[in-house]
């Protein structure tokens, strides 16, 4: 039988491993208090963040889209830069001038804007006869019309149909082909201001639209990539084309749309040059 102090003993002990396991417990349910209020805490953040952050993209959205409108706006409206005209030499207006078709610069001005120009284009398929728009595109009109007065275009061949489009591609002497190199310089698009959709404009909705019978410049993807290659509109479908808005119109058909029309559908398919082939003898212009 234990002594009293001995039970006195083992009674402080189990005390004491009671109070600290106690302790142990106070602990634990305090860490977790802790870490419960720690995730709730961050959790709250977290959400407020989101919701924040998300305000933030709505807003950031809405402005840049009022901005690009805005921008497009501008773009559409603003008068853009005066064409700039090369130093190329003047061909002689009678047309006596030898065929060149490499130069080392853009034709300086040599048309009367107050005058009328027309190009009639003598084909192996008929004649068609265009009004050049000498008072809305001066640059790109004087451009055709001083090739054409070195002979540029004579007896090249009408390249490239495309019905899906409803056009019909020339104007490329060295190969008779849209990888043609061209004349030796680009021309400015004439009429579209690039600087306004630098600051964050749209191309679309530019200054043209397309309809059969208009004359108008091919151009690379690029901008001002234009040189000497035109196309015709023949059909509705090139209307296509007017959300781009910089394939320079300068010209308006007069006589021969039928000529044109029977080009277009003499190819054989989408994309395929005209059967029979159809070169162009001369394209002599008339100022009066």
């Amino acid at each position: 039988m234990p002594s009293a102090k001995r039970e006195r003993q083992r009674e402080g002990r189990q005390a004491r491993v009671a109070e600290a396991q106690a302790q142990h417990r106070r602990k634990q349910r305090l860490r977790s208090v802790r870490n419960v209020g720690i995730a709730a805490l961050l959790i709250i953040g977290a959400i407020l963040f989101l919701s924040r952050g998300n305000k933030d993209d709505k807003s950031t959205v809405t402005a840049s889209s009022s901005a690009a409108s805005n921008e497009s706006t501008t773009a559409n409206t603003t008068p853009p830069a005066p064409f700039s005209f090369g130093t190329g030499a003047c061909p002689n207006a009678d047309g006596s001038s030898p065929k060149t078709i490499d130069f080392t610069a853009a034709p300086q001005k040599c048309i009367d804007p107050s005058k009328t120009y027309t190009a009639t284009f003598d084909t192996t398929a008929g004649k068609v006869v265009v009004k050049l728009d000498t008072k809305t595109t001066p640059g790109t009109a004087n451009n055709f019309i001083v090739l054409a007065r070195y002979h540029y275009y004579d007896g090249t061949l009408f390249f490239r149909t495309a019905a899906s489009i409803g056009i019909i591609q020339g104007g490329s002497p060295h190969d008779n082909s849209a990888s043609d190199k061209g004349p030796g310089y680009d021309l400015q698009d004439e009429g579209f201001d690039y600087n306004a959709l630098a600051a964050g404009g749209s191309a679309s909705g530019g200054p043209y639209s397309y309809g059969p019978g208009d004359l108008v410049m091919a151009r690379r993807s690029a901008a001002n990539g234009a040189g000497a290659q035109f196309f015709f509109a023949v059909t509705a479908k090139t209307s296509q084309l007017d959300g781009q808005g910089v394939y320079v119109k300068f010209g308006t058909t007069e006589q021969g749309t039928d000529v044109l029309l029977s080009i277009l559908n003499s190819a054989p398919g989408d994309e395929q040059p005209p059967n029979p082939p159809v070169t162009i003898n001369t394209v002599t212009i008339t100022e009066s």
